[in-house]
């Protein structure tokens, strides 16, 4: 295929476009990432369902969000971004949409766990991570980092308005509210995202002229992404991100995403307040995460996935001495140092995963992810388990600062090596 000519008459790039359209579709899809941990509760009131059955629902969507991604990495390679990301957010308006005719349990599993699960695991962090690997050739850790901060602050920036929903309206309306923020990025991404630059005929952002765009898989999409997995796995260092970001994702999604709201209840903090709370890791989110795609750019990302590690390590240690019924100055301390450290990782990681493997960087990282929702889908269900019953969450907290510990060792503990060519 011969090379693709940059239109010398742009001066803005449209790969900064796709960029935010796809920062925008991530937020769309993050609405309901924020739901659970709120609508737990007025559900338990409503039809007296327990923690363990309520985080099921929660289990099966972290799993099936995690599990998509390799196959939404190869599916984008196969059929372009525009269609799955189209096809992705109708799956999360679908889920959050029915959801408000659930009345038992297999319901909830159902609408929150499969379709809801389905739909945001196509899009995922993998598809920050294939955005900026097909429009971007520099900047590359800087496009991650905003995008997968547009990922985890649309999770959180929802939070304090579907509180404020199911306070005054119910926790239907705020279902719908999800469905309603998912369904208006739909037309923007049929609109305005493309598949790669060559669709436009420009070279990536920062591209050489000789730049040649590489073929699209042809096949199936599933056999190409078990295919990388196969040769991955016997790559040590790929069992090393594996590990680590399992963790990640036990830490954040599955723990504090989940469970934070209904433990600080338990210590007697309104709801609203609780979410108001992590709006603000939200907020902060957006800081660590760009800062983190900034320093990927620059410093060793093993140094990086150590120290961010450690320092959730720390902050969770000292979480269950900080909750009580309002809002005192440490716990804030908590939620800003927790914010700027909530999905640091990503850059680094997706940085590790384009260093070791190449091209088929994306679809490594959708495995990596995999684990990440593996962890989180565990941590859920296990708080959940501890919570009934010992009537509170002060183990799950201590249990997971040990396994930051953990993931803080062996990120820091993996070596560099040759790219490894998996196809």
């Amino acid at each position: 295929m011969s090379p693709i000519a940059p239109v010398r008459t742009r001066r803005f790039h449209p790969a900064w476009i796709v960029a935010a359209v796809a920062f925008l579709a991530l937020v769309g899809a993050a609405g309901f990432r924020a739901a659970p941990s709120v609508l737990m509760l007025p559900l338990e009131e409503e039809f007296g369902w327990t923690r363990t059955e309520l985080s099921l629902a929660v289990t099966v969507n972290l799993l099936l969000y995690g599990l998509m991604a390799p196959f939404a990495a190869a599916l984008m390679a196969r059929f372009g971004l525009r269609r799955v990301t189209s096809v992705a957010l109708l799956l999360v308006a679908a889920g959050a949409g029915l959801s408000i005719f659930a009345t038992e349990p297999w319901m909830l599993v159902l609408t929150w766990g499969v379709l809801i699960g389905l739909g945001t695991g196509s899009m995922a962090l993998v598809f920050a991570a294939t955005v900026a690997d097909q429009w971007f050739v520099r900047r590359r850790g800087l496009v991650v980092g905003v995008l997968t901060a547009g990922s985890a602050t649309g999770q959180l920036a929802f939070l304090p308005f579907i509180a404020i929903l199911v306070t005054e309206q119910g926790w239907r309306q705020a279902s719908l509210l999800v469905a309603a923020g998912a369904l208006l990025v739909v037309p923007l991404v049929l609109l305005f995202l493309r598949n790669s630059p060559a669709d436009l005929g420009v070279t990536p952002f920062g591209a050489p002229e000789t730049w040649v765009p590489a073929e699209r898989p042809r096949g199936n999409a599933v056999r190409l992404a078990l295919g990388t997995l196969a040769r991955a796995s016997r790559v040590r260092t790929f069992w090393a991100l594996v590990a680590g970001f399992a963790i990640c994702g036990a830490t954040t999604n599955g723990l504090v995403g989940t469970h934070f709201i209904p433990s600080a209840h338990d210590h007697g903090m309104p709801e609203t307040t609780a979410a108001g709370l992590l709006a603000i890791v939200g907020v902060f989110d957006i800081v660590g995460t760009i800062a983190s795609g900034w320093l990927t750019d620059r410093v060793n990302p093993r140094i990086l996935l150590a120290v961010y590690y450690a320092g959730r390590g720390l902050g969770l240690l000292v979480l269950p001495l900080l909750l009580s019924a309002t809002v005192q100055p440490p716990i804030i301390v908590f939620v800003v140092i927790y914010g700027l450290d909530w999905v640091a990782t990503v850059p680094p990681t997706v940085a590790l995963c384009r260093e070791v493997f190449g091209k088929d960087g994306p679809i490594v990282f959708g495995w990596v992810f995999a684990s990440h929702q593996v962890g989180a889908a565990i941590a859920a269900t296990v708080a959940g388990v501890v919570r009934d019953s010992t009537g509170e969450y002060t183990l799950a907290w201590f249990g997971a600062a040990g396994l930051c510990l953990v993931a803080a060792v062996v990120s820091a503990s993996i070596t560099r090596s040759r790219q490894v060519a998996l196809s």
